[in-house]
């Protein structure tokens, strides 16, 4: 994508509302604009890394074995009476009639219309088990929306539910799916304890909360240091063995009952992602729905219930990766994962080299060149502040003798490369330009 083609609308000053990092990050990159109270257009960049997300999360579902639905927005309000949750959601759930003054709701989850879906189909325990799950917006009126993106009215979700012949086959695709999780995040970059979680308006009798580590976390988090260890790569861990882990969250961290040692003890902030959930027959009992087990007998199924924040990600991840700059994007979720920076345009050697490189580096992987007249320092601070992974400098002097000025965003580093090294640099997808400067390389 040219830069001259892009909408990239971007803020100079911080914006006064935003109180965060990711939600002033966000604003000021030109990722999102509210359109109301808690409520917001995603813009061209900051789509591109929600779809991002949302192909990471749907790919590892479906290696899980997961088949993919979409459910409407609206719900008839006639399922939630039937399981005896429409009063319980208070005000944060929208009502309203339609014109034939049947009551509608704003989908704020959907455990109601996957049962019903599930009791229309699935008859016998020989179609179990099964897992459905969707990637769609919800809405949940909050009293005090605010942090962007992070506590917003709308937000798009990841919600799967698994059906069940009995509480032992739940239990092992919960297991499936905490261990799928981890596997998210870990493409993310995101550094993620699962703590134990009191299931809340969901219901359920075993939840465990996914917790980003960030400074601006809104929880407070405490762990083992075996989760630190296995992310760093020191030791290794099943999934099974690392549900045993001790981890918490605020009020459920009991110091006087912490079976972890002190100097084992991790505190950190935490921002929640993710949630799994074990219903049990919490929804298939209230709505009525059995199955036929190998002996004939009418069974109900039991439960589970994952659900992933997507847009609340990109937040997440803004708020665990950045800098004084700008964001700095995981090479797996960037917008584009590389900007090409021309600091001469209308000189012949600098566009032809450039031209060059966005038809090569282009044809395989997301490319945003800067063909526009902007001064130099404006166009490494922009490129800065929408945090691409890479970024490729081609000025007048390099483009005399066909080099070009690589950086890592990450780590800041630049070296300087022929044209024809850009590409298998690029391609190994990790930071080669510690090696290159250790070697001289350039």
């Amino acid at each position: 994508m040219r830069l001259s083609q892009f909408f990239l609308p971007l803020l100079k000053e911080n914006p006064s509302e935003a109180q965060i990092v990711s939600h002033r990050l966000m604003l000021r990159a030109g990722m999102i604009r509210q359109q109301a109270a808690g409520i917001y257009s995603w813009l061209p960049l900051g789509l591109r890394v929600l779809e991002n997300i949302e192909n990471i999360v749907a790919d590892e579902l479906n290696k899980a074995g997961c088949n993919r639905v979409l459910m409407p927005t609206l719900q008839p309000a006639e399922l939630w009476k039937e399981s005896g949750r429409y009063d319980s959601m208070g005000q944060e759930m929208l009502r309203f009639p339609d014109r034939a003054e049947r009551e509608l709701i704003y989908s704020p989850t959907n455990e109601e219309m996957i049962v019903d879906i599930f009791r229309s189909y699935v008859k016998s325990y020989k179609q179990l088990p099964i897992n459905l799950y969707q990637i769609q917006w919800k809405f949940r009126d909050e009293v005090r929306p605010r942090f962007g993106i992070m506590r917003g009215r709308e937000f798009l979700m990841k919600d799967a539910y698994s059906f069940h012949i009995d509480v032992e086959d739940a239990r092992r695709e919960y297991a499936k799916m905490y261990d799928a999780y981890h596997r998210i995040f870990a493409r993310m970059e995101l550094m993620t304890v699962a703590v134990n979680a009191d299931s809340g308006a969901i219901g359920g009798s075993l939840s465990h909360e996914f917790q980003v580590i960030a400074d601006t976390g809104e929880s407070a988090l405490y762990y083992d240091a075996a989760f630190d260890e296995v992310r760093s790569g020191k030791v290794q861990m099943s999934g099974e063995e690392m549900r045993g882990l001790y981890a918490a969250a605020d009020e459920l961290h009991i110091p006087d009952k912490c079976p972890v040692p002190k100097d084992r003890l991790r505190e950190a902030r935490g921002i929640e992602v993710g949630h799994v959930f074990f219903l049990g027959s919490k929804y298939s009992k209230a709505m009525g729905v059995t199955v036929a087990a190998a002996d004939g007998a009418a069974v109900t199924p039991e439960m589970g219930c994952y659900g992933i924040g997507v847009s609340r990600l990109v937040g997440a991840i803004i708020e665990a990766s950045h800098d004084e700059n700008g964001v700095i994007w995981p090479e797996s979720v960037a917008p584009f994962r590389v900007g090409i920076i021309n600091l001469r345009v209308g000189d012949a050697r600098c566009d032809a080299l450039c031209e060059q490189l966005y038809d090569t580096l282009g044809g395989y992987m997301d490319t945003l060149y800067d063909d526009t007249d902007a001064r130099a320092g404006e166009k490494f601070a922009r490129m800065d502040l929408i945090g691409l992974p890479w970024q490729v400098v081609v000025g007048p002097k390099g483009a005399e003798k066909g080099a070009v000025e690589v950086k890592y965003r990450k780590s800041g580093e630049k070296v300087e490369m022929n044209t024809e090294s850009v590409l298998p640099h690029l391609l190994r997808g990790i930071d080669p330009l510690a090696q290159d400067s250790a070697t001289g390389a350039g």
